[in-house]
């Protein structure tokens, strides 16, 4: 029975060198036991039995969860009213004893309130902004800030998501390194490429197009996911980045998960990889699907605007293995034996 390298041990080496030596935006300081996580609702209402779950987790990791009755407001289908959920995270975004904002579901909201944030006081004092989905606007503002920001899965899901899930969350919170290796796509185009990732929700970046908080994709690593959309939907808006000029000088794409999609009673012919697929076909850049992020309960952690590895490769012969060993100074046992497909079991993406 052949012996697995752990490649952990690889993309910890690997993105160590990449996060601290070559990385532009700037990183919100770390966690340490007691600090203060603030818990803001700026899209769709949530109840206090909802948001139990997530109090429990965040203390039982060591740290403070800092909330109101303002986070249980509730306008119809919204938390409140925008001006209401603008002061809300307004105002935790200028206390300088709060170390991360959680936002605590998705929805819809955030687009209506972001321009009247104002980030100056969080540029003395940056703060960890946590969440996914309806959250893209905010990675979107502060990479353009000039700052990360945590994709990541969010207090209403914890209850369902994975242990790798909050693990990655928490990781990244603490300062520890990520890594993930995932299984491959026949409609994958392999490549490597350095660069920062940014993106996050496809139909929440469709929204942005032509406003000052649309992302810069040029040279960068694009990363999309979405949920509950018509497949025709999700052609018409990569077919309108495309034609916005955001997608011909990517240097990847990244595809998370697509969740719940849609087909007409007359159908539209293509599955959501293939639409994606075939729109990028023109270009060179990486492209890998499957990628364990978006509308699902194994939600892993990305670090938007770190510069990161993306590999994608089908496999490595034994002797490319133990070279990436030694370049890297990957550990590992004299007795292991090596199987081809350890070092990439089929996709490997290092974040």
């Amino acid at each position: 029975m052949t012996k697995k390298l752990k490649l952990l041990s690889d993309i910890q080496a690997f993105f160590l060198f990449l996060s601290i030596i070559v990385n532009k935006m700037k990183t919100p300081q770390y966690l340490s036991e007691g600090s203060k996580i603030a818990l803001v609702a700026p899209a769709r209402k949530i109840s206090r039995e909802e948001i139990v779950p997530a109090i429990n987790l965040i203390k039982e990791n060591g740290f403070i969860p800092v909330y109101d009755h303002r986070l249980f407001a509730v306008d119809n289908q919204f938390a409140g009213d925008d001006i209401h959920r603008q002061s809300v995270f307004q105002d935790y975004l200028d206390r300088p004893d709060i170390s991360a904002i959680f936002c605590v579901r998705g929805g819809y909201g955030g687009i209506r309130i972001v321009d009247g944030l104002c980030f100056d006081e969080f540029e003395k004092n940056p703060k960890w902004i946590v969440g996914y989905s309806d959250c893209t606007v905010f990675h979107s503002c502060l990479q353009k800030l000039g700052f990360e920001s945590l994709h990541a899965t969010m207090p209403v899901n914890f209850p369902n998501n994975t242990y790798s899930a909050i693990e990655s969350l928490f990781d990244v919170l603490t300062g520890k390194h990520l890594s993930y290796e995932f299984s491959n796509h026949n409609l994958n185009r392999e490549g490597r490429v350095e660069s920062e990732i940014v993106g996050g929700n496809l139909s929440v970046l469709f929204s942005m197009l032509g406003s000052s908080t649309f992302p810069d994709t040029d040279g960068k690593i694009l990363f999309l996911e979405d949920l509950d959309e018509y497949l025709y939907h999700i052609d018409r808006m990569i077919v309108g980045l495309k034609r916005a000029g955001k997608i011909k000088n990517l240097a990847g794409l990244v595809i998370g998960g697509m969740t719940c999609m849609h087909d007409n009673a007359v159908p539209f012919g293509k599955s959501v990889e293939e639409i994606i697929a075939e729109n990028v076909a023109e270009y060179s850049c990486p492209v890998c699907f499957n990628f364990p992020a978006g509308h699902f309960n194994d939600n892993r952690a990305i670090i938007m605007g770190r510069k990161i590895v993306l590999d994608i490769t089908k496999e490595k012969t034994i002797e490319e293995q133990l070279e990436l060993c030694q370049r890297f100074e990957i550990p590992y046992n004299e007795d292991d034996q090596f199987s081809p497909k350890i070092f990439h079991a089929h996709t490997g993406a290092f974040l």
